[in-house]
């Protein structure tokens, strides 16, 4: 049956296009500007989440209550 029906045929590939010039890496004096607020903004709120946190780096050093009372109250 093959030798009756012919392949279907590739279309022709498009030409390819040159790439995009890439935009341009210099950055405007009043970008630098934004971009340092925003750094600057970061930093505080950092600054201020840690001051809540109250235990050390090691985490809660106190000593934890293990013992239960009992309900008779012996």
């Amino acid at each position: 049956m093959s030798a009756i029906f012919s392949p279907p045929k590739m279309p022709a590939l498009p030409p390819v296009q040159p790439l995009p010039t890439p935009p341009s890496t210099e950055v405007s004096q009043e970008e630098k500007d934004r971009i340092a607020a925003e750094q600057a903004s970061i930093e505080r709120k950092r600054k201020g989440r840690k001051s809540t946190i109250l235990t050390g780096p090691l985490g809660d050093m106190d000593e934890a209550e293990t013992e239960k009372k009992t309900l008779l109250g012996a």
